[in-house]
């Protein structure tokens, strides 16, 4: 039986910051081309097996293989049931249960396709799933998805999408010595943060998950000199919105948060995805194991299975609230407890 706690360790210590994931693939790959059942795919530094038992149903199950940079915790460090070390929760303690039922099943009572994928914590345009969707999108074909992010053994269904925003007030240029021969931006601009202070946030219920909203100022740019009344203020907004609004919908709702502005510029935009927990498989998960069901809050990749028609979930052993920390770390019991969850789904498949 394989030491869930010693596999991730092991994954731990090979470094693969994002864009540096070259080691982990090669590993990853010699692992899984030991199960003869596995058919192996390589593209890039994504690795992609599959069964191919001929059943009714098949699951996705992906993780990705990046991590943050390094934060004094490059290795990794077992003391008892715990260990700690970058990329602990987020997600290689993921990949070690993917690993490890991938490669001891052999009969499993669904098909089942295990992607690692390269490149999640970094800009969208290096996404390893989003290029395989793109480039090889048959071997993404299935039913329903599992996404190994950090959720604590918990069910994080669906998640929020995300915009970002600038929002610019126009001013005139003057001699602070003289300020009322121009017009200041900065002050202008300040309408608009008490705007988005006073936001009061939309707290919708889908599929029994309570969806949080949120907007927040991340940045502010104005000023041209220390004697100078400035004639451009900006401040960048970002938007979380619930699956049940498009992105569209939270614009025109970000635009009536802000009010009446000189210049609205969209930066980027990503759809949320739905719960999808009425799948029978995400459903069997969720009931034989009794798992704790909450919406997931930020944006994952999940969504990028939403929008291929596919319903799918977040559920890793890994501590979100650790996640990205010097103090990244993930327990035994948490590991043990989410791959014998993933085991019994692979093996009854969507039985009763």
């Amino acid at each position: 039986m394989t030491d869930l706690l010693e596999l991730t360790a092991e994954l731990v210590d090979i470094p693969s910051v994002s864009q540096n994931e070259r080691a982990i693939a090669d590993h990853l790959e010699a692992w899984l081309r030991k199960a003869p059942w596995l058919q192996v795919d390589r593209i890039g530094d994504n690795v992609v097996a599959r069964t191919s038992r001929g059943r009714a149903m098949r699951l996705i199950v992906a993780g990705h293989t990046d991590t943050v940079p390094v934060n004094e915790n490059a290795r990794a460090r077992i003391q008892g049931d715990t260990l700690w070390g970058l990329g602990s929760s987020d997600m290689k303690s993921g990949l070690a249960v993917m690993l490890d039922v991938a490669t001891s099943v052999e009969e499993p009572a669904v098909d089942v396709t295990w992607v690692f994928y390269v490149a999640e914590e970094v800009a969208a345009e290096h996404n390893g799933l989003r290029h395989l969707f793109r480039d090889a999108p048959r071997l993404l074909a299935g039913d329903a998805a599992i996404l190994g992010e950090p959720t604590g053994g918990a069910i994080e269904a669906g998640c929020q999408g995300t915009l970002r925003a600038e929002v610019t007030m126009l001013g005139e240029r003057a001699h602070t010595a003289r300020p009322w021969m121009g017009r200041n931006a900065i002050h202008r601009l300040g309408k608009v943060l008490r705007r988005l202070e006073g936001y009061q946030e939309r707290r919708p219920v889908l599929d029994g998950c309570e969806f949080r909203e949120a907007v927040q100022a991340v940045a502010v740019t104005g000023g041209v000199a220390g004697n100078v009344v400035p004639d451009v203020a900006s401040v960048t907004v970002n938007h979380r919105f619930a699956p049940d609004r498009t992105p569209a919908e939270a614009e025109a709702s970000l635009r009536e948060v802000v009010g009446d502005v000189d210049r609205f510029e969209l930066l980027d935009v990503a759809d949320g995805a739905a719960p999808g927990l009425d799948h029978p498989l995400l459903r069997a998960l969720i009931e034989r194991n009794r798992l704790e069901v909450r919406a997931k809050l930020g944006w994952t990749d999940v969504a990028r299975f939403a929008a291929q028609g596919m319903p799918a979930v977040n559920f890793g052993p890994g501590d979100p609230t650790l996640a990205h920390t010097r103090d990244e770390r993930v327990e035994r019991a948490a590991l043990d407890a989410t791959a014998a969850a993933l085991r019994d789904l692979v093996v009854r498949g969507a039985s009763p």
